[in-house]
């Protein structure tokens, strides 16, 4: 099949649009932390791998009438190279999954507010709502009386799984500070463990083999580990590029192929 959709015999599948948020603390001993869920291994794509919060757009995390406080759906566009639509429903994606996985919820009472700590047996109803999909992120927003607040994000990063997977996703990153108040759940449905750790740390232990990872995820930890704290994250200016890693047959095995502008990153682990 890989031989195939390489020599254009076949068609890869589609990429479906994705967000993931990279959730950070400062940390009074260990300074700057970044926190990572291990997928359970029955999981379809990337079982076993430790990554961020994250998930695939749903239909209707481009409702105009969600309530909305910060950059508007056309700056993130700007910055992401996508249509005011697909940018409103990244966004939105973004809040939405890291709640559904960590219950780290980026939305206030008023658009320079974020609401306090979110574990409680109300709060998981409404998780386990959206996980259904029997409420939107919507109207889970407006039934609380809340706004999202996408000036607690950073655009950081943009990648398209290779086209060789069975499985693709065309993945926008962000960042964001752990809101104050607030604490991260410690599993989620497709986690078995989380982690809060040095972005260093992290990118160290996947190099040794100790921890599976993606090359996204690697790479991101290995960029974030050049700042002190999640301030400085915030501050840095970024340009986001597509990063699209390719596959190459070599003596009739299969090989995954960085891009060069981030290859130093992912071998250096």
């Amino acid at each position: 099949m890989i031989e195939d959709i390489l020599a254009g015999r076949a068609e890869p599948v589609p990429a479906r649009h994705a967000a993931t948020v990279v959730v950070l603390r400062d940390h009074d001993r260990y300074g700057l932390q970044a926190f990572l869920l291990r997928r359970v291994r029955s999981m379809a794509f990337a079982p076993g791998a430790y990554v961020f919060p994250g998930g695939s757009v749903d239909p209707r995390d481009g409702d105009a009438t969600l309530a909305w406080s910060g950059p508007r759906p056309a700056d993130w566009g700007s910055a992401f190279k996508a249509g005011e639509t697909l940018a409103r429903e990244l966004v939105c994606a973004a809040v939405r999954e890291t709640f559904e996985e960590t219950l780290v919820l980026l939305a206030g009472p008023t658009g320079d507010t974020v609401v306090g700590d979110t574990r409680g047996d109300d709060w998981e109803a409404d998780r386990q709502a959206l996980l259904d999909r029997s409420q939107s992120f919507g109207e889970f927003l407006d039934r609380r009386g809340l706004v999202l607040r996408s000036d607690l994000l950073r655009p950081w990063a943009h990648w398209v799984t290779p086209l060789i997977e069975p499985k693709r996703y065309d993945t926008r990153f962000f960042v964001a500070a752990m809101p104050e108040g607030q604490r991260a759940r410690d599993v989620s449905t497709e986690a078995d463990r989380v982690a809060w750790v040095r972005p260093a740390e992290a990118a160290e232990r996947a190099s040794k083999g100790e921890w599976a990872m993606l090359p996204p995820t690697i790479v991101t930890l290995a960029e974030l580990a050049e700042y002190e704290t999640v301030a400085d994250v915030l501050a840095a200016q970024r340009e986001i590029v597509v990063h699209e890693p390719t596959a190459e047959i070599i003596d009739g095995e299969a090989y995954l192929v960085m891009p060069e502008s981030e290859a130093r990153h992912y071998w250096a682990g």
